[in-house]
């Protein structure tokens, strides 16, 4: 099975991200900056972020790594390198 294309991804993590941050302006987001920087979170709001990712895509995501998810482009190249289809 081939992993999705990061174009797959991105609408699934924006739906996350609106779901916990539903004043959040996606469509103002810059994919290569550091997302919390773009938007309010704080940080019980950004661990609700990387929950509803992993029950989105059924992909685990270890606390040694949430410091590697800083833009959308980081979050999007992360789960396309883990989900299958």
């Amino acid at each position: 099975m081939n992993a999705p294309q990061p174009s797959e991804i991105l609408p699934g993590v924006l739906a996350t991200l609106l779901g916990i941050a539903p004043e959040v302006d996606a469509a103002g987001l810059r994919a290569d900056r550091p997302l919390r920087a773009q938007v309010d979170l704080d940080s019980m709001d950004w661990l609700n972020v990387l929950v509803g990712l992993h029950q989105r895509f059924g992909v685990d995501i270890p606390e040694a790594d949430y410091a590697r998810l800083v833009s959308l482009q980081d979050i999007v190249n992360y789960i396309a390198a883990r989900v299958r289809r």
